[in-house]
């Protein structure tokens, strides 16, 4: 490999026009920091005028060059720039000038492709964009424009709609229309088909009726939580898809009515008001997973105690809990199951003495059942929209929040999708 062509592998160009300076490399500041210069010349015989179009021949001569400083990413942990001397020519035919061409930094900019794709694959991790800018010694100016570059490329396309979607919402900025706003992904891949400002029911009506019928109708099933008017939108927009809530709200109801129950009968018993406060985690828990085998010393009972033993004592306090635990664990049982039958027969014929708490939750999920049914028949959850709504959060919470609802949709797009991101 000659001198020339191990320095364009070292800086990952591709261009085999630009040849490097004997001396190619030299440091100098820009900034207050210390960077390192490539030199080198773009030289090459274009077929015809970029003015006029005419082909090269002698009317067309050399005029010249035009150095150009390019910012490349860092090599060694150093700020690079490749200073670029590019060919100029004049043309007799039209009286103008141009320049050479390169692929390595598109035309009038001054920030390589290579560039702009770290900046873009940095923008994927969770980094502040200042801490990006700083980084790459551009402008957060700079790091705006190229994240909001990439927004066409996840253009929705209104023709195609994957079979197995995920439906949730997340806290919007303040410019956003509404406080919440909707996201939607793929199921299987976890790529976000899109993001919606509001997640009212007229506007998410509006926005899926862009999606052609036959788009809408090859969406097979779609997980929510219990967000009402997401089954009025499914019922008149997706004729053919079945409803799945999500496996972790049902156990949800029914953990924060217990837990609302401890609460209640933590506040009345002054006597073990410190053990259903300290413990509010064993009781939690699944049964299966509670320790019957090992002692430890336990603060509030001023003994060596199994989490079995702590469990049994706080339920002997008060017959509404112990019941009320009971029904929570027959619950977490049967979706651990997938029991569909056992879960009806518990709903249906549950113990009188459970709390008003419960007894809330066992409504609200009769109401759904025929979708607690699909929950426990499919094995499609919203597990994976979950974790993008939590790294959602931590994004937001680096940046000290988002002014433009745009400019945040466009980064958490480069978040989530950006493996199949090509360069632009």
């Amino acid at each position: 490999m000659s001198h020339n062509d191990s320095i364009l592998n070292l800086l990952n160009l591709k261009d085999e026009n630009i040849n490097f300076d004997e001396i190619f490399c030299s440091e100098a500041t820009v900034r207050d920091v210390q960077c390192k210069f490539f030199h080198a010349t773009l030289s090459y015989t274009p077929k015809h005028c970029d003015k006029c179009g005419h082909v090269f021949d002698d009317g067309v001569i050399k005029h010249g060059f035009k150095t150009s400083n390019i910012k490349l990413p860092n090599v060694s942990g150093f700020c690079t720039y490749l200073k670029l001397r590019k060919q100029r020519y004049f043309c007799k035919h039209c009286h103008c000038t141009f320049t050479l061409k390169t692929n390595i930094v598109k035309k009038n900019c001054f920030i390589s492709n290579n560039t702009k794709l770290s900046i873009a694959l940095t923008a994927k991790d969770k980094i502040s964009e200042k801490d990006i800018a700083k980084n790459h010694n551009v402008s957060h100016s700079t790091v705006n424009r190229i994240i909001d570059s990439f927004y066409a490329h996840y253009k929705p396309r209104y023709n195609y709609l994957p079979r197995h979607l995920c439906f949730d919402e997340f806290k919007s900025v303040k410019s956003a229309a509404g406080a919440m706003s909707f996201i939607f992904c793929d199921s299987d891949s976890g790529n976000i088909v899109d993001i919606v400002e509001d997640r009212r029911l007229y506007v998410l009506k509006n926005y899926f009726l862009r999606y052609s019928k036959k788009a809408r109708r090859a969406v097979k099933t779609i997980v929510v939580d219990m967000y009402s008017p997401y089954f009025s939108l499914i019922k008149s927009i997706f004729p053919n898809a079945k409803i799945i809530i999500d496996k972790f709200h049902i156990v949800q109801l029914f953990s924060r009515a217990l837990n609302k129950t401890r609460v209640r009968i933590m506040n009345k018993d002054k006597d073990n008001y410190n053990k259903l406060k300290r413990y509010w985690k064993l009781l939690l828990k699944d049964a299966s997973s509670v320790n019957c085998t090992t002692y430890k010393y336990h603060f509030c009972f001023k003994n060596q105690m199994r989490e079995i033993d702590i469990v049994n004592y706080l339920l002997d306090l008060d017959p509404e809990l112990k019941a009320s635990y009971r029904l929570y664990q027959d619950i977490r049982c049967c979706m651990r199951t997938k029991n569909f039958n056992l879960l009806k027969r518990i709903i249906h014929n549950y113990d009188d003495c459970i709390s008003d708490y419960m007894r809330t939750s066992i409504r609200t999920i009769k109401k759904y059942l025929c979708y607690v049914e699909n929950t426990l028949k499919y094995h499609y959850t919203n597990g994976v929209l979950e974790g993008i709504n939590n790294k959602i959060k931590v994004i937001k919470r680096i940046a000290f929040g988002y002014r433009s609802f745009y400019h945040f949709k466009n980064r958490i797009l480069i978040t989530q999708n950006l493996a199949t991101l090509k360069t632009a």
